[in-house]
């Protein structure tokens, strides 16, 4: 893996780092900057920073609110990262996940001469070849894109989704900077690497690359389009291929009503109960029967059309959940619904998500509290988003890590559910999760099921028993030919060394004042050579030397605040 000094030789880089640190110092959290020891790491001779305390006019704010802004200040990559990490409880505290969740994404929009020379280099025609009407004016101006309305020739109204130019590049040195900050971060914060910093930016970044290429957007959408072709109350936009490619989306334009405006709903004549229910089993069944789900279905990402149909839009964010995370997800489901504690913890232990470092004794009184409050309430009375809230809440405070696609899930059920509850006040989204959970169990336990399990682990078996002789064979090899090494990893060595490093350079320099000082007082004693001012000038001058040093090396320590 690339060093972090490796990474960031480049000029552009160095600017960029000033300019987040920067804006890190000036909304107060000079004090992590400080300990990250940036600037020993970048090797460059001066600080590229200088320490300081946030304006007062900041100050007032809460850290989560500080962190919110400056996120926004540092633009498209950190904002991305922040509207992921307001998905991950099991990361950050709930202050900061509901202050995240309303980063603005929101920038002023570019030319029209500058999306027309972004199709053009993307498709190789003209925007008036390609459409017969193009509106200059943008439906949404983001940092990642801009979207247009446009029509076709034969007069298909679609919409244009057009990334900006030149941001591939600003978000590839964000990504850099971000790993090295994580890198840092991991190695010089007491606590760092129990978030796994650097696995948390690699994940980011394979998320935000699969964001910036539409071209699986497009895919995604189509492979939604299939999974529910057979599905009447559930529509997917169509993507016009022949005008679209990594940095063009070209898609049917959705004339509807969003989910959220009640009365546009009723007036139209809708049924708000049966948009309601469809909705969570559009969810439900995108989660549970197909494992590909839709992250981000927020009002704004569904619309009602006229036939009642829900339309799903903007499928820049997804989950999955591949079939042994499902049947996982529901075992832990039943058991919290069946208030089996002893079968919450086995699920954990399964899972490998619960360590040895874990209080089991302490988590069993915790989970016991917590299915307590909810023993005596009838299944319908439920609310399964606060209910695993708590959960998720319990489980982060014995820092047990989960998938980041189950955060995800976690977060898409939340929100569903409460615009169900907008839409229909009985709604309710256990019994609409029953049926999928209990299809499930009896999917597993059939005869397809069991042999689809056995045919995996005897295909695993047989992988193993296949390479083991091999395996065993070349490390007999190594071990013959002295070439058998162990690598060990030492955690948080690297701070220890340059502050011994410090250290030992202060020391010698007080040192070597210490020598100057009394090899020029036995000069002074001797009263010979050349005088000034009726003293040896030798004397003298190594006087003025060891002062001045003295006197930089109290300013180096003053500055690093550690005395």
């Amino acid at each position: 893996m690339l060093t972090f000094t490796q990474i960031n030789r480049n000029i552009r880089s160095i600017r960029r780092y000033r300019n987040v640190l920067g804006i890190l110092i000036k909304y107060g959290f000079g004090h992590i900057v400080e300990q990250l020891n940036i600037d020993y790491y970048l090797e460059l001779g001066r600080k590229i920073i200088t320490l300081g305390t946030a304006p007062k006019e900041i100050e007032r704010f809460s850290q989560p609110v500080r962190l919110r802004l400056a996120l926004e200040e540092l633009g498209p990559t950190f904002i991305k990262l922040g509207q992921i990490l307001s998905t991950r409880p099991d990361i950050i505290p709930r202050e900061y996940i509901e202050e995240l969740s309303k980063l603005q994404d929101k920038v002023p929009s570019i030319s029209l001469a500058e999306i027309e020379g972004q199709i053009r280099r993307e498709l190789g025609y003209p925007i008036n070849e390609l459409f017969s009407e193009f509106h200059s004016e943008p439906l949404a101006a983001a940092s990642i894109a801009q979207v247009h309305r446009a029509k076709l020739h034969d007069g298909t109204p679609v919409v244009v989704k057009v990334r900006r130019p030149g941001i591939a590049e600003i978000i590839e040195t964000d990504l850099d900077i971000l790993m090295g900050l994580a890198y840092l971060i991991e190695h010089h914060i007491p606590t760092g690497d129990l978030y796994e910093p650097v696995n948390l930016v690699k994940e980011f970044r394979r998320t935000i690359s699969r964001e910036m290429d539409f071209g699986r957007e497009g895919h995604t959408i189509d492979r939604f389009a299939t999974n529910f072709a057979d599905d009447e109350t559930v529509y997917f936009p169509k993507v016009f291929w022949d005008i679209s490619g990594e940095t063009v989306l070209t898609l049917e334009y959705i004339q509807g009503i969003k989910i959220s405006e009640f009365e546009l709903l009723e007036a139209a004549g809708h049924d708000r109960k049966a948009i309601a229910r469809d909705g969570a089993n559009a969810i439900l069944k995108q989660v549970l029967v197909h494992g590909f789900f839709h992250g981000d279905p927020h009002p704004g990402n569904i619309f009602v059309l006229d036939d009642g149909r829900l339309a799903f839009v903007d499928f820049g964010m997804v989950g999955r959940l591949e079939r042994d995370l499902k049947f996982q997800l529901v075992d832990l489901l039943v058991a919290i619904l069946d208030r089996d504690i002893d079968g919450i913890i086995s699920n954990l232990l399964y899972s490998g998500d619960l360590t040895e470092e874990v209080n089991t004794k302490q988590l069993k009184r915790d989970l016991a509290e917590f299915i307590d409050d909810y023993y005596e309430l009838p299944l319908e009375e439920i609310n399964s988003g606060k209910l695993l809230t708590e959960f998720i809440e319990i489980l982060t405070s014995y820092r047990i890590k989960f998938p980041s696609d189950l955060m995800l899930l976690a977060k898409a059920l939340i929100t569903i559910e409460g615009l169900g509850r907008q839409l229909d006040p009985e709604f309710n989204m256990i019994g609409h999760l029953r049926p999928f959970m209990e299809k499930l169990v009896k999917e597993r336990i059939t005869p397809a099921g069991l042999s689809k399990d056995l045919l995996r682990t005897v295909q695993s078996y047989a992988v193993l028993m296949k390479n083991l002789p091999l395996d065993i064979k070349e490390l007999i090899n190594r071990i013959n030919r002295n070439k058998f090494k162990i690598d060990l990893e030492h955690r948080g060595l690297d701070r220890l060394i340059g502050d011994l490093d410090r250290a030992s350079n202060r020391l010698s320099f007080s040192m070597l004042i210490a020598a100057l000082i009394v090899g020029s007082s036995l000069i002074m004693q001797t009263e010979k050579g050349p005088m000034l001012f009726g003293f040896p000038v030798l004397g003298f001058f190594g006087y003025s030397i060891a002062g001045f040093l003295g006197l930089w090396l109290a300013i180096a320590i003053l500055r690093s605040g550690r005395l």
